[in-house]
């Protein structure tokens, strides 16, 4: 189940809406925070937190690409792969996240620290190839910079 401070901060959330179905998406992002990633006793958990379904839970939940539902490594590296990041050299950026890292899409690397994820579009056409390390947003790529962006995350 949750922790205690999770257990205050939902009730905090829960008091800012009309209904409990309408804590759903918070609570459900602090579930993934608490579990590493949505997993059955996170859905449960949130379900009782809440007094929702556990269907609804995971209805909500696996509608939205933004949630995790297998276990990630420490760091979500998201690098976008449409067609200007991939005009200009997602692809082998990719390759490189492969062979340097062992990286593969949906994958984690062997110490557990990244995970992959291809995204279609993060919104960065005019500065591609970009990608995301958690929130952080990263432009103009190469391998090197790519290499020494992945550096700081341990």
């Amino acid at each position: 189940m949750f922790s205690e401070t999770a257990i205050k901060e939902l009730e905090e959330i829960r008091a800012k809406y009309p209904t409990a179905r309408g804590a759903l998406l918070p609570a459900i992002y602090i579930a993934q925070r608490e579990f590493g990633h949505l997993s059955s006793e996170a859905y449960e958990a949130v379900s009782v937190a809440l007094g929702v379904p556990r269907a609804t839970v995971r209805g909500v939940a696996t509608f939205y690409a933004m949630y995790k539902h297998k276990p990630m490594g420490r760091h979500i590296v998201q690098l976008c792969t449409n067609v200007s990041c991939m005009i200009l050299g997602a692809e082998k950026l990719a390759d490189f996240l492969k062979s340097r890292y062992g990286l593969e899409p949906g994958g984690i690397t062997p110490d557990g620290r990244f995970s992959l994820v291809i995204m279609e579009c993060i919104g960065a056409c005019g500065t591609a190839p970009a990608m995301l390390v958690n929130d952080d947003f990263y432009e103009n790529l190469t391998e090197q910079y790519i290499a020494e962006i992945l550096e700081k995350y341990t």
